[in-house]
């Protein structure tokens, strides 16, 4: 597959997937499509060597894997995460200032928020309805057009606003959507927007979860087409990366890719990293394909690495000081091995030199991170991960600026050196 095709197909996945649910519905339908079959956590599971099959929780969360011809005995994990910051709506978002109607929001995770003024923006994310027959279903909805703006300040009536002025979440960020000075009516905006879109009729709206978009497309940018621009990069470049390597494994070796909604609000919840999402379809599949017990389960744990992928920060021309001078990555420079001697970041030395030699077969760059001393460093779900299983871990990520803003900014070349160094990995005989 030629380079230029795969960056195709991730700039149409990062705009068909403004939010965890829409990006878990679209790695399901590529699995589907490529023979991997639906599990359903309430269901008793029959499942056969070298079989093919995926599961989802909370609609926003999904586990794929790629079962082994021969007794399972090692997994070979990717792991990312599905969501990403952003403004999320409140539950009663309706309001009215100044014969407006806007929408109340929410922010959610570390969101960069002076990037959403002035954009166009959509509406998505998972509503539940009540259809006319009682049934309850959760849908999906993407309005995808501009309905919304968060409109700036004009500088003469802000004379401080270039000065480091503080954005207000609650007072400041709250989307203009119509103009109409009567009573805020969301349900019937939502109501005609479902029906639009999926063509429903005789249904009540009884709760969402929405949260807004920005509307410009993902594209390549730079006068060679270099880079890629797009909303949500941190983490559905992983995401997408992942599921590339899985796809394109093999078969021979048991593999599993892993991505977790709620990182960016500390993974504790049942989909999250910190929950038994994992642990729980780990456990269901050793017990028909591996070494019965808890001890054989704590034999294949230990036995399996996890490469836990988050986007990394990349050194940013115009702020080259806010990176330690021996480690700042390069954008097209391959991915990056992420270290923190605090355990922010899950690597150790033999979980890289695993990644290393990995890249080394496959003629990927290499590059590391560690955060200045002086500053304080993210995390991932990778040490989440390891704590709660033992897994043996390595972080790593593609670089990439502005991470948590609106639009993101990553390298075109290193969609590939990514996938390539992920699928050598699912397809690694031997594990150190």
């Amino acid at each position: 597959m030629s380079e230029d095709a795969r960056l195709e197909r991730l700039l149409d996945f990062l705009h068909r997937s403004p939010t965890p649910w829409h990006a878990t519905a679209n790695m399901a339908a590529r699995l589907e499509a490529a023979g991997f079959r639906r599990l359903n956590e309430t269901a008793t599971w029959q499942l056969s060597p070298g079989e093919r099959v995926y599961v989802t929780r909370n609609d926003s969360s999904i586990i794929a894997l790629q079962l082994p011809h021969e007794r399972l005995a090692a997994l070979r994990l990717i792991g990312a995460h599905t969501d990403s910051p952003g403004l999320r709506l409140k539950p009663n978002a309706a309001q009215c200032a100044a014969g407006w109607l806007q929408l109340g929001v929410e922010v959610y995770g570390g969101a960069l928020l002076a990037p959403w003024f002035d954009r166009d923006l959509g509406l998505a994310g998972r509503v539940h309805v009540r259809h006319g027959d009682g049934r309850i279903e959760g849908v999906l909805l993407d309005v995808e057009r501009a309905v919304a703006i968060i409109p700036s300040l004009a500088i003469h009536l802000d004379r401080e606003a270039n000065s480091g002025r503080v954005v207000n979440a609650q007072t400041e960020m709250a989307p203009v959507l119509l103009q109409d000075g009567g009573r805020p009516d969301l349900e019937r905006l939502l109501a005609q927007w479902l029906e639009e879109q999926h063509g429903l009729a005789e249904f009540e709206v009884l709760d969402f979860e929405l949260a807004f978009r920005d509307m410009q497309a993902p594209a390549r940018v730079g006068i060679e087409g270099e880079l890629v621009a797009s909303a949500r990069l941190d983490n559905l470049f992983s995401c997408f990366a992942g599921l590339e390597a899985l796809l394109e494994s093999d078969g021979r070796q048991g593999a599993v890719l892993v991505a977790n909604d709620h990182e960016e609000v500390g993974s504790a919840s049942a989909c999250g990293a910190q929950g038994p999402f994992l642990g729980d379809v780990l456990r269901r599949v050793n017990a028909q394909l591996g070494e019965a017990g808890e001890e054989g389960f704590i034999r294949l744990i230990q036995a399996s690495r996890l490469i836990s992928c988050d986007n990394a920060h990349a050194l940013h021309p115009n702020f080259q000081d806010k990176h330690d001078a021996a480690h700042g990555p390069a954008l097209n420079g391959g991915p990056v091995i992420k270290v923190n001697a605090s355990q922010r970041y899950a690597t150790n030395s033999a979980t890289a030199a695993l990644f290393r030699d990995l890249c080394r077969e496959v003629d990927v760059p290499v590059q590391t991170f560690v955060t200045r001393a002086d500053m304080g460093c993210g995390s991932t779900i990778g040490p989440i991960t390891a704590t709660e299983l033992g897994v043996p871990t390595l972080d790593v990520g593609a670089p990439q600026w502005a991470m948590h803003s609106i639009r993101e900014t990553a390298g075109a070349r290193d969609v590939a050196y990514l996938v390539r160094a992920l699928t050598a990995f699912v397809n690694r005989a031997e594990l150190p």
